[in-house]
């Protein structure tokens, strides 16, 4: 049987136009994975409500960081599979989970090249229903409709797997060495029912403050845990001691509990307390984008600052960092054998 490779990743507009940015909103709300509501009540909140002012807003913003290439996510993860390419020796293929390159579009790349065994690594280190579960779920389906005998398999979310850490640490490397008085690790935030939904006892998430220091299965889907263990690998093999780092969670939606506390107000919170040199990293996205360049890069800097900090910095990605790409290939050919 052919082996290939498919990479996914989140997605992004054609380009920072209203209609380009509603397209791809309207394509992403939609999913009953993002805004798990019934489909008439999604249908209303996202076309009557979300959709009336969110793409203007969100089409300025996507503008603020757009290259000449295009948008960040996509020409990184496009450069990512390049390099990938060179290091591995069965096809590599790329697709957005909205969007472009789409999924059947990249599937089809790779059926047309005799791939009958496919190795799905979906470029977000940590399970979530909204990120992971929904790019499984629609390769899945794809999959299966252009050609039926393709056999799938899912690259686990690697979140404390060594070569990831490895490659976050380097991108990190010369902004530790600079000097800080803090580290925030800011992930990206999911309602708090996600994460009773993915809990397959039902009963063990959000059930005590320390439940994700209690082990159990339930981990292997608890995003909220595995955000954790992600610092806890991080800080050991960086040398960030204890005192000097904490965790938020940003970009929520909604008027729902979301996972706590959220980044928005720790960055004032640093600010009006004295801290003055913060550095911000996202680990849960490999690639910088609008969450990581916009959000956290224009806004959260401005907040930070505004309450009173002095210096800000935002660690890039792994991006194209040699270690990611390595890390990668390491992950196809233990596919590949």
């Amino acid at each position: 049987m052919a082996k290939g490779v498919l990479l996914v990743n989140l997605g992004s507009p054609d380009s920072p136009s209203v209609p380009d940015v509603r397209r791809y909103l309207r394509e992403f709300l939609m999913d009953g994975r993002v805004l798990d509501l019934n489909f008439f009540a999604r249908w209303f909140l996202v076309n009557c409500v979300i959709l009336v002012n969110r793409p203007r807003q969100s089409a300025h913003a996507y503008q603020a960081i757009w290259t000449r290439e295009g948008s960040p996510l996509v020409v990184t993860s496009r450069n990512v599979v390049s390099k990938l390419r060179k290091q591995v020796s069965v096809p590599v293929d790329l697709a957005m989970r909205y969007q472009n390159p789409s999924i059947p579009e990249a599937l089809g790349n790779l059926v047309r090249k005799g791939v009958s065994e496919l190795l799905l690594i979906p470029l977000f280190p940590h399970y979530a229903m909204s990120s992971f579960e929904t790019a499984v779920e629609r390769v899945g389906e794809v999959g299966t409709r252009l050609s039926p005998g393709m056999k799938i398999q899912v690259q686990a979310p690697y979140y404390d797997r060594p070569d990831y850490i490895s490659a976050l640490v380097a991108s990190a490397k010369e902004f530790l060495a600079k000097g800080y008085d803090h580290l925030l690790f800011s992930f990206h935030g999911i309602p708090e029912r996600h994460l009773r939904k993915s809990d397959p006892t039902g009963c063990h998430c959000l059930s005590a403050p320390n439940c994700c220091e209690s082990p159990s299965p339930v981990h292997d889907t608890c995003y909220r845990a595995q955000c954790l263990k992600t610092v806890a690998a991080f800080v050991k093999q960086a040398g960030v001691p204890k005192e000097k780092y904490s965790i938020a969670y940003q970009s929520r939606l909604g008027r729902d509990p979301w996972l706590k506390p959220y980044t928005d107000f720790e960055l004032a919170r640093f600010g009006g307390q004295g801290t003055k040199r913060l550095l911000v990293i996202c680990p849960a996205f490999v690639s910088d984008c609008l969450e990581t360049l916009e959000e956290i890069g224009i806004r959260g800097r401005e907040t930070f600052l505004n309450a009173g900090g002095r210096d800000f910095a935002l660690i890039p990605c792994v991006n194209e960092n040699p270690a990611w790409i390595s890390g990668l290939a390491g992950m196809v050919r233990e596919f590949v054998g």
